[in-house]
């Protein structure tokens, strides 16, 4: 039983197996809310497992980046934690150019990785979302290309595989545009040109009327590979 508003709700969480994967089903008495206010009602902050101790209040601030809007990441990118609206002003003054993305954290970000060798090991999947003005303006931009944290990375170096996919397949389906965990190594001689696969995605974009890209990447990156976007 958890309390919302004043409202006593009964929440239900069943387990069941599906493909070898634990799956949970859950089901609540009063349908007026949504799952997510029940969920943040319910649980805890998700800290990363190394802190080796448990969720406090002050979490709820600290474990947080400065430019966090979106709500969906189960964990905060780390990298980002190291940010102050002062690191970003001393930043931009000094003439450097920053642009923001979006790729919801997933849990899998907490799995260990048990296997002997890499080949083993699932790669999670997350979800990733950027801007049509975002696209261009990588387009634009001439100089370095700094990522801050590996969920940057990942965002990154996805979209040049996105658009290798656009030029390869005129009619992909913008819906469920995915890279896989070992696209970039099966298509490690692609001679596509960053600017090309970019201009593939927005060409995408504005043949479907979206001004935002949605996709899903399992990218790893691993010895061998060879970055298409981040300096």
């Amino acid at each position: 039983t958890i309390q919302i508003d004043a409202c006593e709700i009964e929440l239900c969480a069943e387990q069941f197996d599906s493909e070898n994967k634990s799956l949970i089903r859950f089901s609540w008495s009063n349908p007026n809310f949504e799952f997510s206010r029940i969920i943040e009602a319910a649980g805890s902050l998700p800290i990363p497992p190394y802190l080796n101790r448990d969720t406090e209040q002050s979490d709820l601030e600290r474990y947080q980046t400065v430019y966090s809007k979106i709500k969906g990441s189960v964990a905060a990118p780390t990298a980002g934690l190291h940010f102050t609206e002062k690191v970003f002003n001393h930043l931009m003054d000094d003439g450097h150019e920053l642009a923001e993305l979006t790729l919801h954290v997933g849990a899998g970000t907490f799995q260990p990785v048990k296997s002997e060798t890499i080949s083993g090991h699932e790669m999670h999947s997350e979800h990733l979302y950027v801007s049509c003005d975002f696209l261009q303006k990588l387009i634009n931009h001439s100089g370095k290309k700094i990522a801050v944290g590996t969920t940057s990375v990942r965002t990154l170096e996805s979209l040049y595989w996105l658009g290798l996919q656009a030029s390869e397949n005129s009619e992909i389906d913008v819906e469920n545009l995915k890279v896989s965990q070992w696209e970039a190594y099966q298509n490690i001689e692609a001679d596509l040109s960053l600017k090309q696969a970019l201009e593939n995605l927005i060409e995408l974009l504005d043949k479907n009327q979206l001004d935002h890209l949605s996709a899903s990447t399992q990218i790893i990156i691993a010895p061998g590979y060879k970055f298409r976007i981040v300096d």
